[in-house]
Protein backbone atom coordinates (compact mmCIF):
# COMPACT_ATOMS: atom_id res chain seq x y z
CA UNK A 1 0.00 0.00 0.00
CA UNK A 2 1.31 3.68 -0.87
CA UNK A 3 0.12 6.95 0.28
CA UNK A 4 -0.98 8.86 -2.14
CA UNK A 5 -2.30 12.76 -1.65
CA UNK A 6 -4.29 14.63 -4.72
CA UNK A 7 -3.47 18.06 -4.85
CA UNK A 8 -7.01 19.80 -6.56
CA UNK A 9 -10.46 18.57 -5.83
CA UNK A 10 -11.92 19.09 -9.05
CA UNK A 11 -13.44 16.00 -11.51
CA UNK A 12 -10.51 14.49 -12.76
CA UNK A 13 -8.35 14.93 -9.54
CA UNK A 14 -11.23 13.57 -8.00
CA UNK A 15 -11.71 11.05 -10.04
CA UNK A 16 -8.03 9.69 -10.15
CA UNK A 17 -8.80 8.95 -6.40
CA UNK A 18 -11.36 5.94 -7.44
CA UNK A 19 -8.85 3.65 -8.96
CA UNK A 20 -6.15 4.76 -5.91
CA UNK A 21 -8.77 3.54 -3.42
CA UNK A 22 -9.48 0.55 -4.70
CA UNK A 23 -6.12 -0.84 -5.08
CA UNK A 24 -5.86 -0.24 -1.35
CA UNK A 25 -3.63 2.36 -1.14
CA UNK A 26 -3.66 5.29 1.45
CA UNK A 27 -5.28 7.99 -0.95
CA UNK A 28 -6.54 11.55 0.11
CA UNK A 29 -7.49 14.53 -1.75
CA UNK A 30 -6.58 18.25 -0.54
CA UNK A 31 -7.95 21.51 -2.11
CA UNK A 32 -6.29 24.23 -3.17
CA UNK A 33 -6.84 27.72 -1.32
CA UNK A 34 -9.80 28.53 -3.48
CA UNK A 35 -11.38 25.01 -3.04
CA UNK A 36 -12.56 25.48 0.55
CA UNK A 37 -16.11 26.56 0.25
CA UNK A 38 -16.19 23.43 -2.98
CA UNK A 39 -15.09 20.86 -0.47
CA UNK A 40 -17.79 22.11 2.37
CA UNK A 41 -20.36 21.88 0.15
CA UNK A 42 -19.63 18.69 -1.00
CA UNK A 43 -19.08 17.34 2.16
CA UNK A 44 -22.57 18.49 3.06
CA UNK A 45 -23.58 16.80 0.48
CA UNK A 46 -22.78 13.34 1.11
CA UNK A 47 -19.69 13.45 -0.90
CA UNK A 48 -21.83 13.61 -4.01
CA UNK A 49 -19.30 15.89 -6.69
CA UNK A 50 -21.35 18.08 -9.18
CA UNK A 51 -18.37 17.90 -11.58
CA UNK A 52 -19.10 14.07 -11.66
CA UNK A 53 -22.93 14.48 -11.31
CA UNK A 54 -21.66 11.03 -8.66
CA UNK A 55 -20.48 10.68 -4.90
CA UNK A 56 -16.75 10.06 -3.95
CA UNK A 57 -16.65 7.33 -1.42
CA UNK A 58 -16.44 8.46 1.84
CA UNK A 59 -13.41 6.20 2.54
CA UNK A 60 -11.34 8.90 0.66
CA UNK A 61 -10.08 11.45 2.83
CA UNK A 62 -10.94 15.01 1.28
CA UNK A 63 -9.52 17.89 3.01
CA UNK A 64 -9.20 21.83 2.78
CA UNK A 65 -6.44 23.75 2.25
CA UNK A 66 -5.81 24.45 5.85
CA UNK A 67 -4.64 20.65 5.89
CA UNK A 68 -1.99 20.84 3.22
CA UNK A 69 1.06 21.06 5.06
CA UNK A 70 0.39 18.72 7.71
CA UNK A 71 -0.70 16.10 5.09
CA UNK A 72 2.34 16.52 3.02
CA UNK A 73 4.34 16.60 5.59
CA UNK A 74 4.20 13.26 6.32
CA UNK A 75 5.42 10.07 4.09
CA UNK A 76 4.34 10.58 0.98
CA UNK A 77 4.68 8.10 -2.00
CA UNK A 78 3.07 9.73 -4.90
CA UNK A 79 2.24 13.50 -5.26
CA UNK A 80 -0.48 13.66 -7.80
CA UNK A 81 -1.30 17.41 -9.41
CA UNK A 82 -5.06 17.85 -10.38
CA UNK A 83 -5.26 21.37 -10.94
CA UNK A 84 -5.25 23.85 -13.40
CA UNK A 85 -2.56 24.55 -15.64
CA UNK A 86 -2.90 28.14 -14.38
CA UNK A 87 -2.06 26.58 -10.70
CA UNK A 88 1.44 25.69 -11.63
CA UNK A 89 3.47 28.74 -10.44
CA UNK A 90 1.16 28.10 -7.37
CA UNK A 91 1.88 24.81 -6.85
CA UNK A 92 5.35 25.33 -7.61
CA UNK A 93 5.71 28.10 -4.41
CA UNK A 94 4.04 25.36 -1.79
CA UNK A 95 5.38 22.43 -3.00
CA UNK A 96 9.30 24.32 -2.55
CA UNK A 97 8.76 25.59 0.85
CA UNK A 98 7.71 22.29 2.13
CA UNK A 99 10.86 20.06 0.51
CA UNK A 100 13.74 22.39 0.38
CA UNK A 101 15.05 20.38 3.47
CA UNK A 102 14.15 16.73 2.27
CA UNK A 103 13.44 14.72 -1.00
CA UNK A 104 10.43 15.70 -2.65
CA UNK A 105 8.19 12.43 -3.52
CA UNK A 106 7.68 10.97 -7.07
CA UNK A 107 4.85 13.64 -8.76
CA UNK A 108 2.31 12.79 -11.56
CA UNK A 109 0.47 15.31 -13.34
CA UNK A 110 -2.84 14.96 -14.21
CA UNK A 111 -2.53 18.57 -16.16
CA UNK A 112 -2.37 19.19 -19.50
CA UNK A 113 -0.92 22.03 -21.58
CA UNK A 114 1.76 23.99 -23.09
CA UNK A 115 2.90 27.60 -23.12
CA UNK A 116 6.19 29.31 -24.07
CA UNK A 117 9.08 30.00 -22.22
CA UNK A 118 11.99 32.57 -23.61
CA UNK A 119 10.21 32.08 -27.49
CA UNK A 120 10.32 28.43 -26.79
CA UNK A 121 7.81 25.74 -26.05
CA UNK A 122 7.73 24.20 -22.64
CA UNK A 123 5.74 21.40 -21.73
CA UNK A 124 4.03 21.40 -18.31
CA UNK A 125 6.26 19.20 -16.68
CA UNK A 126 9.00 20.81 -18.13
CA UNK A 127 7.69 24.03 -16.77
CA UNK A 128 7.14 22.51 -12.96
CA UNK A 129 10.75 21.12 -13.03
CA UNK A 130 11.97 24.60 -13.77
CA UNK A 131 9.95 26.49 -11.11
CA UNK A 132 10.99 23.83 -8.72
CA UNK A 133 14.53 24.06 -9.50
CA UNK A 134 15.31 27.87 -9.24
CA UNK A 135 13.85 27.18 -5.51
CA UNK A 136 16.54 24.95 -5.30
CA UNK A 137 14.37 21.93 -5.15
CA UNK A 138 17.12 18.89 -6.42
CA UNK A 139 16.15 15.34 -7.36
CA UNK A 140 12.69 15.83 -9.23
CA UNK A 141 11.18 12.85 -10.83
CA UNK A 142 7.76 14.19 -12.59
CA UNK A 143 5.54 11.85 -14.54
CA UNK A 144 2.58 12.49 -16.42
CA UNK A 145 -0.55 10.53 -17.48
CA UNK A 146 -2.00 10.62 -21.07
CA UNK A 147 -4.91 8.60 -22.96
CA UNK A 148 -8.85 8.84 -23.22
CA UNK A 149 -9.84 9.22 -19.85
CA UNK A 150 -13.01 11.02 -19.35
CA UNK A 151 -13.88 12.11 -15.52
CA UNK A 152 -17.09 11.18 -15.33
CA UNK A 153 -16.59 7.80 -16.70
CA UNK A 154 -13.54 6.79 -14.41
CA UNK A 155 -15.70 7.95 -11.60
CA UNK A 156 -18.28 5.11 -12.40
CA UNK A 157 -15.26 2.58 -12.84
CA UNK A 158 -15.45 2.26 -16.50
CA UNK A 159 -13.03 0.57 -18.38
CA UNK A 160 -10.66 3.29 -19.39
CA UNK A 161 -6.95 2.64 -20.87
CA UNK A 162 -4.24 5.43 -20.11
CA UNK A 163 -0.59 5.61 -20.46
CA UNK A 164 1.96 7.08 -18.09
CA UNK A 165 5.12 8.65 -19.19
CA UNK A 166 7.94 9.22 -17.70
CA UNK A 167 11.98 9.65 -19.15
CA UNK A 168 12.45 6.90 -17.20
CA UNK A 169 10.95 3.75 -18.03
CA UNK A 170 11.28 2.38 -14.69
CA UNK A 171 9.71 5.22 -12.62
CA UNK A 172 7.22 4.72 -15.61
CA UNK A 173 6.20 1.15 -15.24
CA UNK A 174 6.17 1.30 -10.87
CA UNK A 175 3.59 4.36 -11.35
CA UNK A 176 1.55 2.32 -13.68
CA UNK A 177 1.58 -0.92 -11.89
CA UNK A 178 0.55 0.99 -8.83
CA UNK A 179 -2.44 2.27 -10.51
CA UNK A 180 -3.48 -0.57 -12.73
CA UNK A 181 -7.14 -2.63 -11.84
CA UNK A 182 -9.69 -4.15 -13.62
CA UNK A 183 -11.15 -1.26 -15.36
CA UNK A 184 -7.69 1.32 -15.26
CA UNK A 185 -5.61 0.21 -17.22
CA UNK A 186 -2.19 1.50 -17.69
CA UNK A 187 0.78 1.05 -20.04
CA UNK A 188 3.82 2.94 -19.67
CA UNK A 189 6.17 4.97 -21.69
CA UNK A 190 9.49 6.82 -22.00
CA UNK A 191 8.54 9.35 -24.51
CA UNK A 192 6.65 11.70 -22.23
CA UNK A 193 7.42 14.40 -24.48
CA UNK A 194 5.26 12.49 -27.44
CA UNK A 195 2.42 12.05 -24.90
CA UNK A 196 2.55 15.48 -22.46
CA UNK A 197 2.42 17.26 -26.65
CA UNK A 198 0.08 15.07 -27.99
CA UNK A 199 -2.24 15.72 -24.89
CA UNK A 200 -2.54 19.36 -24.85
CA UNK A 201 -2.19 19.99 -28.80
CA UNK A 202 -5.51 17.41 -29.11
CA UNK A 203 -7.48 19.63 -27.81
CA UNK A 204 -6.35 22.69 -30.76
CA UNK A 205 -7.36 19.71 -33.14
CA UNK A 206 -11.04 18.41 -31.30
CA UNK A 207 -12.29 21.69 -31.88
CA UNK A 208 -11.54 21.37 -35.84
CA UNK A 209 -13.06 18.07 -35.57
CA UNK A 210 -16.16 19.59 -33.57
CA UNK A 211 -16.83 22.07 -36.44
CA UNK A 212 -17.32 19.47 -39.25
CA UNK A 213 -20.83 19.84 -39.28
CA UNK A 214 -20.80 23.26 -39.91
CA UNK A 215 -18.03 22.59 -42.39
CA UNK A 216 -19.27 20.08 -44.72
CA UNK A 217 -21.21 21.71 -47.14
CA UNK A 218 -22.90 25.26 -47.55
CA UNK A 219 -25.94 24.28 -49.76
CA UNK A 220 -27.49 21.39 -47.50
CA UNK A 221 -30.17 21.36 -45.11
CA UNK A 222 -29.61 20.54 -41.59
CA UNK A 223 -31.34 17.79 -41.86
CA UNK A 224 -29.03 16.21 -44.69
CA UNK A 225 -25.72 18.35 -42.67
CA UNK A 226 -27.01 16.16 -39.72
CA UNK A 227 -26.48 12.74 -41.63
CA UNK A 228 -23.74 13.14 -43.47
CA UNK A 229 -21.37 15.31 -41.95
CA UNK A 230 -19.30 12.59 -40.43
CA UNK A 231 -17.46 12.06 -43.94
CA UNK A 232 -15.83 15.42 -42.90
CA UNK A 233 -15.22 14.83 -39.41
CA UNK A 234 -13.48 11.78 -40.92
CA UNK A 235 -10.93 13.94 -43.44
CA UNK A 236 -10.51 16.23 -40.95
CA UNK A 237 -9.48 13.48 -38.16
CA UNK A 238 -7.11 12.04 -40.80
CA UNK A 239 -5.81 15.81 -41.24
CA UNK A 240 -5.40 16.10 -37.37
CA UNK A 241 -3.04 12.88 -36.99
CA UNK A 242 -1.24 14.10 -39.35
CA UNK A 243 -0.15 17.27 -38.24
CA UNK A 244 0.09 15.91 -35.09
CA UNK A 245 2.56 13.71 -35.71
CA UNK A 246 4.52 17.19 -37.30
CA UNK A 247 4.50 18.89 -34.34
CA UNK A 248 5.31 16.22 -31.83
CA UNK A 249 8.50 15.45 -34.02
CA UNK A 250 9.01 18.82 -33.81
CA UNK A 251 9.00 19.06 -29.98
CA UNK A 252 11.58 15.73 -29.83
CA UNK A 253 8.72 13.38 -29.39
CA UNK A 254 7.75 10.18 -30.94
CA UNK A 255 5.78 10.14 -34.29
CA UNK A 256 4.64 6.35 -33.18
CA UNK A 257 2.96 8.21 -29.98
CA UNK A 258 0.54 10.19 -31.41
CA UNK A 259 -0.98 7.25 -33.19
CA UNK A 260 -1.48 5.85 -29.61
CA UNK A 261 -3.92 6.84 -26.49
CA UNK A 262 -2.60 10.14 -25.86
CA UNK A 263 -2.90 11.22 -29.47
CA UNK A 264 -5.35 9.59 -31.14
CA UNK A 265 -7.04 7.83 -28.72
CA UNK A 266 -7.76 11.17 -26.56
CA UNK A 267 -8.57 13.39 -30.15
CA UNK A 268 -11.62 10.63 -30.12
CA UNK A 269 -12.67 11.02 -26.99
CA UNK A 270 -12.30 14.82 -26.75
CA UNK A 271 -14.36 15.26 -30.23
CA UNK A 272 -17.20 13.41 -29.06
CA UNK A 273 -18.85 16.42 -27.59
CA UNK A 274 -16.25 17.80 -24.95
CA UNK A 275 -15.65 21.68 -24.16
CA UNK A 276 -13.40 21.97 -26.92
CA UNK A 277 -15.45 19.88 -29.52
CA UNK A 278 -18.43 21.77 -28.75
CA UNK A 279 -16.76 25.23 -29.19
CA UNK A 280 -15.74 23.70 -32.55
CA UNK A 281 -18.94 23.37 -33.29
CA UNK A 282 -20.61 26.94 -32.88
CA UNK A 283 -17.35 28.30 -34.60
CA UNK A 284 -18.16 26.19 -37.62
CA UNK A 285 -21.65 27.22 -37.67
CA UNK A 286 -19.92 30.41 -38.99
CA UNK A 287 -19.72 32.20 -35.34
CA UNK A 288 -16.25 33.82 -34.34
CA UNK A 289 -14.64 32.82 -31.26
CA UNK A 290 -15.63 35.86 -29.20
CA UNK A 291 -19.24 35.55 -30.29
CA UNK A 292 -19.17 31.67 -29.62
CA UNK A 293 -17.36 32.31 -26.03
CA UNK A 294 -19.70 35.32 -24.98
CA UNK A 295 -22.97 33.95 -26.18
CA UNK A 296 -22.64 30.37 -26.01
CA UNK A 297 -19.68 29.07 -23.44
CA UNK A 298 -19.32 32.48 -21.25
CA UNK A 299 -18.73 30.42 -18.18
CA UNK A 300 -16.97 27.47 -19.36
CA UNK A 301 -13.18 27.24 -19.94
CA UNK A 302 -12.02 26.32 -23.47
CA UNK A 303 -8.32 24.59 -23.15
CA UNK A 304 -7.53 24.23 -27.36
CA UNK A 305 -8.77 27.99 -27.49
CA UNK A 306 -6.24 28.67 -24.30
CA UNK A 307 -3.76 27.04 -25.76
CA UNK A 308 -3.92 28.24 -29.25
CA UNK A 309 -3.65 31.46 -28.19
CA UNK A 310 -0.42 30.77 -26.05
CA UNK A 311 1.29 29.25 -29.12
CA UNK A 312 -0.39 31.62 -32.02
CA UNK A 313 2.63 33.65 -32.34
CA UNK A 314 5.26 30.70 -32.08
CA UNK A 315 3.54 27.91 -33.95
CA UNK A 316 3.36 30.86 -37.21
CA UNK A 317 6.91 31.53 -36.81
CA UNK A 318 8.25 27.66 -36.85
CA UNK A 319 5.38 26.64 -39.96
CA UNK A 320 3.57 27.00 -42.35
CA UNK A 321 0.27 26.42 -44.08
CA UNK A 322 1.98 24.05 -46.39
CA UNK A 323 2.67 22.17 -43.04
CA UNK A 324 -0.08 23.01 -40.81
CA UNK A 325 -2.96 23.96 -42.51
CA UNK A 326 -5.44 22.75 -40.14
CA UNK A 327 -3.65 23.90 -37.43
CA UNK A 328 -2.72 27.52 -38.24
CA UNK A 329 -6.63 27.87 -39.62
CA UNK A 330 -8.12 27.00 -36.45
CA UNK A 331 -4.99 28.79 -34.15
CA UNK A 332 -5.58 31.75 -36.59
CA UNK A 333 -9.61 31.96 -36.79
CA UNK A 334 -9.60 31.84 -32.78
CA UNK A 335 -6.85 34.58 -31.87
CA UNK A 336 -7.66 37.07 -35.01
CA UNK A 337 -11.27 36.11 -33.87
CA UNK A 338 -12.31 35.73 -37.62
CA UNK A 339 -14.93 32.93 -39.21
CA UNK A 340 -12.95 29.53 -39.96
CA UNK A 341 -12.23 28.57 -43.52
CA UNK A 342 -10.20 25.42 -44.41
CA UNK A 343 -8.13 25.24 -46.91
CA UNK A 344 -8.55 21.96 -48.31
CA UNK A 345 -5.87 21.97 -51.54
CA UNK A 346 -3.14 21.95 -48.41
CA UNK A 347 -4.74 18.70 -47.19
CA UNK A 348 -2.92 15.76 -47.50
Amino acid sequence: MSKIIVIGAGAMGSAFALPCFDNKHDINIVGTHLENDFIEKLKKNNNFHPGLNSPIPKEINIFKFEKFDNLLSSKVDLIVLGISSKGIEWVADKLSRLFKEKKIPNILMLTKGLSIHNNQYELLVDKLERLLSTREIKNINISAVGGPCLASGLANRVHSSVVIANKDIKTAKKIADMLNNNYYHTSFSDDLNGVEVSAAIKNIFSMAVGAAKGLCSKNISDEVREKNYLNTASAIIKQSILEMEIFVEHLKGKKETVKGLAGLGDLYVSSGGGRNAKMGAYIGEGLTFSEAKKTKMAKVTVEGADLAKEIAKKVNEDFDEKQLPLMLSMINAIVENKKLELNWEAFR
